[in-house]
């Protein structure tokens, strides 16, 4: 027995959105278009700009790093608050998690020791507080009493990674850095500098905590230093 020839099927026109939704007109009996977030009209937020297409680094240097100090002390009601916050952040090479999470317990004003606890598996240690830090530290512990963290809001509440992270976008915009910043590039800086200053990798590693030293290596590699005597003019 012969087979029928099928009829052809009519073409389905994607339905026209209002305010997002699809028109009312159109949404009774029919299949959703599928929507992109390129689609105007599209409820879905738009992609993430990858940091490559940002900056050309993910790092400061150190001239970088001084002024963004400057501009954080100078901005707002809390400024040495939050050049505190974003010098310890680079003198010892914090994630913004553990960067939050400090407490007073960890810090040893007469010893001058600040007792890391690092976070994703990290190796935790104990690193020498210098000068600026130690008196940075006294200040804002009169100026902030009574809490167990470091770094609090003015309800004496822990700071959130969301509020550093929108702070340390503030003092780059002030400090005129020519790119958009992020507080993990405080971390990346840190390894650079010490890199750079000729230190033995096994102890960068230590100090910034990596449980695999493959994750230590990448600022050696980078670290400009190393071809200092490539050409002799």
């Amino acid at each position: 027995m012969a087979k029928s020839p099928r009829k052809p099927q009519p073409k389905r026109q994607a339905p026209t959105l209002e305010n997002g939704k699809v028109a009312p007109s159109q949404a009774a009996g029919r299949p959703q278009a599928r929507r992109s977030r390129v689609t105007p009209g599209s409820p879905l937020p738009p992609r993430r700009v990858a940091n490559a297409e940002r900056r050309a680094r993910e790092h400061l240097t150190p001239d970088e790093v001084e002024k963004l100090l400057a501009a954080a002390g100078k901005a707002g009601r809390h400024g040495h608050r939050d050049r505190t916050l974003l010098l310890l952040a680079y003198r010892h090479g914090l994630r913004v998690s553990e960067l939050v999470a400090l407490r007073w317990d960890q810090v040893e004003l007469k010893a001058g020791i600040l007792h890391v606890a690092r976070l994703k598996n990290g190796l935790p240690s104990s690193h020498p507080l210098r000068g600026p830090e130690l008196r940075a530290l006294r200040e804002l512990q009169r100026e902030y009493p009574g809490s167990p963290y470091l770094f609090v809001t003015e309800r004496g509440g822990p700071m959130t990674t969301a509020t550093v992270r929108k702070l340390m976008s503030r003092a780059g915009v002030l400090a005129r850095l020519p790119f958009p910043i992020h507080p993990h590039m405080l971390r990346h800086a840190t390894g650079y500098k010490l890199a750079n200053d000729g230190h033995d990798t096994r102890a960068i590693q230590h100090y910034l905590g990596h449980r695999n030293i493959t994750h230590t290596v990448r600022y050696t590699e980078m670290a400009p230093g190393r071809f200092k005597n490539f050409w002799k003019d």
